[in-house]
């Protein structure tokens, strides 16, 4: 699934850093019209949307240098703005870690998150969620060279490994019987396991392979996915209309090559292009 998990000779972080200035500009949509009382209407009319992403995931969402984040994450967010007739610089960009995306979007403090958020149905309870738009798979990070000749999760068990506090991969890890320490981010784990108080980083094989090429030389991932991770577009539980609609503009992305383009853009630097998932159009 991924190409440059060894993470060889593969472009520096830089790239990824740079990508909003490579990354093709979503067509604002100018004469769109929703229907009176929507969502969409509601921010097509206000001409701005805030959106809550990580800013600390390579490859996805990674403060650039001017503070506003940059990756895969950030592309998607543009071009949904843009089908609602909302231009880039009318996104309101809000960073999330894993613990808060469900209470700033029941709190109305953002309209959307998409921040390498898997769909699972403990989150549906209390949000609801567009796509997927990517799958991802839980992978281990650990020191170049794998010193503890970790292949899978079976040989984590009763050992030190980080995760972010809140995450799906806390909870995966616990099941494997590996001691979770948990962080705020993924960054804050590569410390501790730079100075062995943890044997690895457990979490999403592309946030993982983020995190490699950022510090190469130093860490290296298992290559062995161990999960299906389907990353969801997070709103409003039960804004089901505003829900199908943002469904209908990932597929349209899929086929127009505007997804591609914004992969290619960003994550597309280091990893493969994947084949987009089908969205789920899911009844509660």
């Amino acid at each position: 699934m991924i190409s440059a998990i060894a993470l060889t000779g593969v472009l520096a972080l830089s790239a990824c850093t740079n990508s909003a200035e490579t990354a093709p500009e979503a067509t604002v949509e100018e004469d769109v019209s929703f229907d009176e009382g929507t969502t969409m209407a509601a921010l097509n009319e206000a001409g701005e949307i805030t959106i809550g992403t990580k800013f600390d995931q390579p490859l996805f969402g990674l403060a650039g240098p001017d503070g506003n984040p940059v990756g895969f994450d950030v592309e998607i967010g543009k071009l949904i703005a843009a089908k609602l007739g909302i231009p880039a610089d009318g996104i309101t960009w809000t960073e999330t870690v894993s613990t808060n995306r469900e209470p700033y979007i029941q709190s109305g403090q953002v309209d959307l998150v998409i921040a390498t958020y898997t769909i699972n149905d403990a989150r549906k309870e209390v949000v609801s969620f567009a796509g997927p738009y990517y799958e991802a798979g839980q992978d281990i990070l650990v020191l170049e060279g794998n010193p503890e000749g970790i292949e899978g999760p079976e040989d984590l068990e009763g050992k030190n490994v980080c995760s972010v506090s809140g995450s799906t991969s806390e909870k995966n890890l616990a099941e494997y019987g590996a001691v979770v320490l948990p962080a705020a981010g993924y960054s804050d784990c590569l410390e501790p396991l730079r100075t062995g108080a943890v044997v690895a980083v457990s979490t999403d094989n592309v946030i993982l392979a983020g995190l490699a090429d950022q510090n190469e030389g130093e860490f290296e991932v298992v290559n062995n996915p161990f999960t299906q991770e389907p990353y969801g577009i997070g709103l409003a539980l039960e804004d089901d209309e505003f829900r199908a609609w943002i469904n209908e503009t990932l597929t349209e992305a899929y086929d127009d090559g505007d997804w591609e383009a914004a992969w290619e853009a960003t994550a597309g630097k280091v990893l493969d292009l994947p084949e987009p998932p089908a969205v789920d159009n899911y009844t509660r």
